[in-house]
């Protein structure tokens, strides 16, 4: 028997970007678009009607606009969501809020400058992504906030370096995750699955919610303790030892896991440079990205944890990190920034052995 179709709905005033989402989806045969709407009034009757999966939906429109509908929604009538916006630093901003208020994942809308093949996988992907999510089934009770040390501090610290990856779900995540960490740590190194230009949107957030700077990263920078680098969206980060230390490298080759940042590239540069003294978490995520590299990473010797299920948005990266073998621990998102604070403090001859 064949496997039901993902059912969407296009969310959009443009009547070009509709057509264009709509044939981008059409060319993945496990989705279908049931309907489009022109704005949120309308979107509000095609849902009663079609009763879709997923929802892709803009965020700029007349009468109502996206945000405000992505809160209605969620409240009344929660359906996985992902947004489809313009590659614009007020669009950037709105995505991100997007993002908070429930949206699953983030696409940067048809411009006319990306291959049909290519904005046809990447929203397919992430209708794929939103249409097994978790994010609307009843979360577990969290537990009470405890709040983590101020600083820290030691020798212990001294070469060592954080790297942690994440996709789908992954935004939100780390706006959980970096605020509860102290200052003082070693250089953080992330790669978030985000668009070009979005992911500058979301270091500047970062930033203001850290202890600690938060910025894109730039070619050939030196990584410094205590402050953390993202990658730019539509670029690989690698990390190279260089003669004042561990230096973040931009490439543009071509996609692994068809993403670009993708985690893999840093992981496995981290085994290559920072082996041992590697601290990785690997996040909520469709696909398989970072999985591999996280067991290279252990291989190396590397502290290397894993994002629960229960946790996850998409229970797809972590999981295939956990079948591999290559997550040391699975650890809760709540529980997480005290994972990579106990094992960047710990001596070195604590440190347990991979099986």
């Amino acid at each position: 028997m064949a496997e039901k179709r993902i059912r969407v709905l296009v969310v959009d005033d443009s009547m070009l970007a509709r057509r264009s989402i709509t044939e981008a989806l059409a060319r993945d045969p496990a989705i279908e678009v049931v309907g489009v709407a022109q704005d949120p009034y309308v979107a509000r009757e095609r849902i009663l009607e079609l009763d879709p999966d997923v929802i892709t939906l803009d965020l700029e429109m007349p009468r109502m606009d996206g945000l405000t509908f992505l809160k209605i929604l969620q409240q009344h009538h929660p359906i996985p969501v992902v947004v489809v916006s313009s590659l614009t630093q007020t669009g950037s901003v709105m995505a991100l809020e997007a993002l908070a208020a429930g949206a699953v994942d983030v696409i940067g809308k048809p411009d006319g400058s990306q291959d049909i093949g290519e904005l046809a996988r990447k929203l397919a992907f992430l209708v794929k992504a939103a249409a097994h999510s978790q994010h609307f089934m009843e979360a577990p009770k969290a537990e009470p906030e405890k709040p983590l040390v101020t600083r820290v501090s030691g020798s212990s610290l001294a070469r060592k370096v954080i790297v942690i990856g994440a996709s789908t779900g992954g935004v939100e995540a780390l706006r959980s995750i970096l605020p509860r960490l102290p200052e003082g740590l070693p250089p953080i190194v992330i790669v978030q699955h985000m668009p070009a230009h979005f992911s500058r949107t979301m270091a500047v957030r970062l930033n203001q919610l850290c202890r600690f700077p938060v910025s894109e990263a730039e070619e050939g920078q030196v990584l410094e303790p205590n402050s953390c680098l993202i990658a730019p969206g539509d670029y690989h980060l690698a990390l190279h030892n260089g003669p004042r230390g561990y230096v973040a490298h931009l490439t543009q080759s071509p996609p692994v896991h068809y993403c670009r940042p993708a985690v893999d590239v840093l992981f496995r540069s981290a085994a290559q440079s920072v082996g041992k003294n590697t601290v990785a978490a690997l996040l909520t995520g469709m696909g398989a990205d970072g999985a591999r590299g996280l067991l290279t990473l252990r291989a190396a010797g590397a502290r290397t944890f894993a994002q629960d299920e229960a946790s996850s948005i998409v229970f797809g990266m972590p999981k295939a990190a956990i079948e591999l073998g290559a997550a040391e621990k699975i650890v809760s998102l709540h529980e997480m920034p005290q994972a990579i604070v106990s094992a960047v403090t710990e001596r070195q001859s604590t440190r347990p052995q991979s099986s």
